[in-house]
């Protein structure tokens, strides 16, 4: 081949490439609007929705307490939590059904406060990633940090240093809707270890919206899974 036969090769090689790499980020740019879209009008739905959410803390596969809650979006599109537990059943689950001396209560207590404190962190850090924010996603995407995955019917965009550096939260989509989330995350440091996994359904008005959230601490050996129902418009 000549020199200028190689050339020519070469040239519309990278211009190949630079198509591909146009249309992919197209692609990806059009997705990433798309859940931008999609996330501010559920938002906007699940203000008129007040529903039932059940959380289950487990420590090494053994559950040692459950909440249930009702919820309600508020005014600055937060939830707003209020609890359906009575008060007799919040002391039965906060003596533990614990006998013995007291020393050795006041070591179950300190014990049940540092499981129930490391839980409420683990579910403070999840409320930074779910519902994922539309600025801090179009932020991620302005530095690069956004790729997407074509797969049957949808879509999956992996997003890198979320809100920690190393983190990574990958968003499965399909019919422009959120599906389910997988978050890589920590707590302190990276050695502490947090997986988040998400899943979504639709009411029957097409609202999306978080069915299921099961959150693993992973050096505490700790779960703290989450079950939304009954979902009642106000």
């Amino acid at each position: 081949m000549s020199r200028k036969s190689l050339l020519v090769l070469l040239f519309a090689v990278f211009c190949a490439l630079i198509t591909v790499s146009r249309a992919q980020d197209g692609g990806l740019q059009q997705h990433v609007a798309e859940l931008k879209e999609s996330m501010a009008k559920n938002k906007q739905a699940l203000a008129q929705y007040t529903w039932n959410e059940t959380v289950t803390i487990s420590l090494k596969g053994q559950e040692k307490k459950q909440q249930h809650y009702q919820v309600q979006m508020g005014p600055d599109g937060k939830p707003q939590k209020t609890s359906l537990d009575s008060p007799a059943a919040q002391q039965q689950q906060q003596a533990g059904g614990g006998r013995g001396g007291r020393l050795r209560q006041r070591v179950v207590e300190k014990k049940k406060e540092e499981y129930e404190d490391y839980a409420e962190n683990m579910k403070n850090l999840t409320q930074q990633y779910v519902p994922p924010d539309k600025d801090m996603i179009q932020a991620a995407y302005a530095k690069g940090n956004i790729s997407m995955n074509p797969m049957p019917g949808g879509m999956k965009l992996v997003i890198k240093d979320y809100v920690k550096p190393g983190d990574s939260m990958t968003l499965t989509m399909a019919q422009k809707a959120l599906q389910s989330i997988q978050i890589a995350s920590y707590m302190d440091g990276p050695s502490d270890a947090m997986n988040l996994s998400v899943r979504f359904d639709k009411l029957p008005d097409g609202t999306n919206h978080v069915s299921s959230t099961t959150l693993e601490g992973v050096s505490k050996q700790m779960t703290v899974a989450t079950q939304n129902s009954n979902y009642q418009k106000r």
